[in-house]
């Protein structure tokens, strides 16, 4: 049976022990917070700098002063093209006729849907801070096409509302959302951890969550 001392000295072992495996495993996910928030942020820096920079330019859409471009051009479509026009098997744009626009006006109709008359071909062409159009007329043969610049702003404001963007950027926004969500979770559980010596980190975090629903509240018409 062992003595006082000794029992002492095997309950203060254990008492030790456990108090490693606590700070251990706030160590430990002390560390992973830390990770996934500076991983999370690297993500997110430039991006997020863009948001936030074309969140204000959407802001203030109508104070920034906007001088469209408008260019159009027109060519008439060879006969043996116009023919594939006109003996179109289904709803889509034949090849031929998409080659020669390719070729002719430098646009790419390959997902575009097409509207068609009885007397004519009509395809929207819109992209990010831009639009633009063209049109064959199948009686003649005509082909005009339209294209609008609205600038670089406007171009970065679709950017940030994903306008005609196509799926690549689509899911570029999915995927850096998720990473912005990793980023304040963390980052909260950061505060978190060290909020016991950081005594106003509680009432700043309240004034974040206070400040935007008075403002929705009160000052929202």
């Amino acid at each position: 049976m062992g003595s006082e001392p000794d029992r002492a000295a095997f309950a203060g072992g254990g008492s030790a022990t456990a108090g490693r495996k606590r700070r251990g495993f706030s160590a430990f996910w002390t560390r992973q917070f830390h990770t996934w928030h500076w991983m999370s942020s690297a993500i997110c820096l430039v991006v997020m700098l863009l948001f936030a920079i074309t969140g204000i330019t959407l802001n203030h859409a109508g104070d920034i002063e906007a001088s469209p471009q408008v260019a159009s051009r027109e060519a008439t479509m060879p006969a043996s093209v116009l023919k594939t026009l006109r003996q179109r098997s289904n709803e889509s744009v034949p090849p031929a006729a998409m080659r020669w626009l390719d070729d002719e006006f430098d646009v790419n109709l390959a997902g575009r849907i097409p509207e068609w008359n009885p007397d004519e071909l009509y395809v929207a062409l819109p992209r990010p801070g831009g639009d633009g159009w063209v049109s064959v007329d199948l009686a003649t043969g005509l082909a005009i096409h339209e294209d609008t610049d609205r600038g670089t702003i406007a171009w970065l404001n679709d950017l940030h509302k994903g306008r005609d963007t196509g799926p690549a950027w689509a899911w570029f926004i999915d995927i850096f959302a998720v990473a912005c969500v990793v980023f304040c979770a963390t980052g909260f559980l950061l505060l978190q951890l060290h909020a016991r010596r950081r005594p106003s980190t509680w009432p700043i975090v309240a004034a974040g969550v206070v400040i935007p629903m008075l403002l929705l509240v009160f000052l929202m018409h």
